[in-house]
């Protein structure tokens, strides 16, 4: 434990002091200061046309004309980050001879690389927590409506389906880096694969879906069977879930449960009526725990994998 310790300590000092971690934060910054700005111009209207009592939760779904809403930022820079503290956690050692020479010294293989998982861990929360209170604390100071009990613990909540998110594509991009000898083949690895997660795999399932079940005059049982073929493919991307996941969270009012591809003269006598926290927690689960197994997944591979590789001196 001590040795885990010592790695982690070590781990966390590099990550602060290294300019990678500045970009990041610098990044994530501006980029969340940018969507509070969209959220606070329309605020206002969204909180008028919506019958959802919880406004203070729109201060990250809010979005511009131009400008998405935080949400989305927030599921394009949080693999960056992820994928940046993995890529070459591993490799980067082997290619400077650190490695062998740490080993050299009394500390286990595995503290090794439980060490940086952990720095990594506790560094993506820093980050991510202190850009979400920020907006949260700047909301408040410009809306003046105080969040509820339940809107804290839905934000509470939604910074741990982040920081677990993260932790999948860290995970990922540390087993590259484990496998993989060179940085740049770990990080353009992990980057396709995020590409294709991100942007790919719903152009793939909105096409098959079409295909085995064409909207073109469809009745509603074909629409409701394209909607879930659709859906059944998205669900394979990690990154979808953690898009229904964190919508389901924070937009409670149950829209977004409805088909897409149902028309508004079909839903127009329906009532939306807002989940509750538990209701939320229950739809979400499901999403929560796919992340958090693929992310031990591919940590355990790649202990697995670390533990078992010979490391040599020269």
């Amino acid at each position: 434990m001590r040795s885990i310790l010592t790695i982690y300590r070590k781990e966390l000092s590099d990550y602060f002091s290294s300019k990678k971690f500045l970009i990041l934060l610098g990044l994530v910054y501006i980029t969340g200061l940018t969507s509070i700005y969209v959220a606070i111009q329309n605020i206002r209207a969204a909180a008028q046309s919506s019958t959802d009592a919880l406004v203070f939760l729109k201060l990250f779904t809010t979005s511009g004309d131009v400008l998405p809403s935080f949400l989305y930022f927030l599921s394009f820079f949080i693999p960056i980050i992820g994928i940046v503290f993995g890529f070459d956690a591993i490799n980067s050692e082997k290619s400077s001879k650190n490695l062998s020479r740490l080993l050299s010294q009394p500390i286990y293989r595995d503290s090794i690389i439980n060490g940086k998982f952990l720095a990594g861990i506790t560094t993506m929360t820093i980050i991510v927590s202190s850009i979400i209170l920020v907006i949260a604390g700047i909301g408040l100071r410009v809306i003046g409506v105080p969040p509820s009990a339940e809107e804290i613990l839905r934000i509470i909540i939604f910074i741990a389906i982040c920081v677990c998110y993260g932790t999948f594509w860290m995970s990922l991009a540390m087993l590259f880096s484990v496998v993989l000898d060179k940085t740049a083949t770990s990080i353009l690895t992990s980057v396709a694969i995020w590409i294709f997660f991100f942007f790919f795999v719903q152009i793939i399932a909105s096409a098959i879906a079409n295909a085995m079940a064409p909207l073109e005059n469809a009745s509603l049982a074909t629409q409701i069977r394209n909607f879930n073929i659709g859906l059944g493919i998205n669900r394979l991307s990690p990154s979808y879930l953690f898009m229904e996941s964190i919508t389901i969270l924070l937009i409670p009012s149950g829209s977004h449960l409805f088909l897409r591809a149902i028309t508004t003269s079909d839903i127009s006598n329906m009532i939306l009526s807002p989940l509750s926290l538990g209701q939320s927690l229950i739809q979400v689960w499901p999403q929560i725990i796919a992340i958090i197994a693929l992310a031990i997944i591919c940590f355990a591979i790649s202990y697995v994998v670390f533990i078992k590789q010979e490391i040599r001196s020269t």
